[in-house]
């Protein structure tokens, strides 16, 4: 199973730059997007060619239009999709979509950004405290999980390209960082660091000064996976050579 997260920072954006043609190339079994900032209605011929493609999608949009939302498209008719967490601050902006097959159960995940200003990063905070809680009831239930998405956390130095200037930065906050590190500590693996211990390998990069050129990144979209699925674990990737987005998709690989 090719399980692919990606935040396309505007699913009609990435659209307009070939996307669809890229989708279709990478032949992914689940695609986990992110940040869609649109809703099903307004793309019908997209989502024409992606029913030719083979692909069931399932759309979580926010009640603000424009703003957030989360999708996933699957080649594998999901047994159960399970829209939102239940908490309704966070289900209003379609923050996470869950589908579950009878091998494995796969979520889109959009975490918040804090860095917009100090009402944000409580509310990023909020969700870190309540969403972990629930992803902790959710491991029991479902052993086989993986949360896909944009976490909007560097979990270590070596995930950012200057921790040192970017020590108080929304996204590397030791608060932030120490939440990543108990997630890990109870369990969940980051797939990406299971095969790959290097430095320089980022998912983020801003708009200004060339920092994608220059690759002066932050790597902050994850597939998690709960330890169940250790052993069916393959093969993890970073794509940055896909550019329709300030993201570029990760990529995991199980076989089952």
């Amino acid at each position: 199973m090719k399980i692919i997260t990606y935040n396309v920072n505007g699913i009609r954006s990435a659209i307009s730059k070939n996307w669809l043609a890229w989708l279709q190339a990478t032949d992914a079994d689940v695609i986990c997007l992110q940040e869609i900032k649109a809703s099903p209605d307004v793309l019908q011929s997209e989502l024409f060619l992606l029913e030719q493609m083979g692909y069931h999608h399932f759309w979580f949009p926010a009640e603000k239009k424009g703003y957030s939302g989360t999708a996933v498209f699957t080649k594998q008719k999901p047994l159960h999709v399970e829209y939102g967490c239940g908490i309704p601050d966070f289900d209003r902006e379609g923050r996470c979509l869950r589908v579950d097959f009878e091998e494995v159960s796969v979520m889109s995940v959009y975490f918040p950004s804090g860095s917009s200003g100090a009402e944000r990063q409580a509310f990023k905070f909020r969700f870190l405290d309540e969403f972990g809680d629930y992803l902790h009831k959710l491991q029991w239930a479902f052993p086989k999980l993986v949360v896909c998405g944009d976490y909007n956390i560097c979990h270590q130095p070596i995930d950012i390209h200057n921790p040192k200037s970017n020590a108080n930065s929304s996204g590397f906050l030791p608060e932030e960082r120490e939440w990543m590190e108990k997630l890990l500590e109870s369990g969940f693996i980051d797939t990406f660091r299971h095969f790959n211990r290097e430095p320089h390998n980022y998912t983020w990069w801003s708009f200004r000064a060339g920092a994608r050129s220059k690759n002066l990144g932050w790597r902050i979209d994850y597939n998690l996976v709960t330890p169940d699925l250790k052993p069916y674990l393959k093969r993890a990737a970073i794509l940055p050579e896909a550019k329709h987005s300030d993201h570029c998709p990760v990529l995991l690989e199980l076989e089952f």
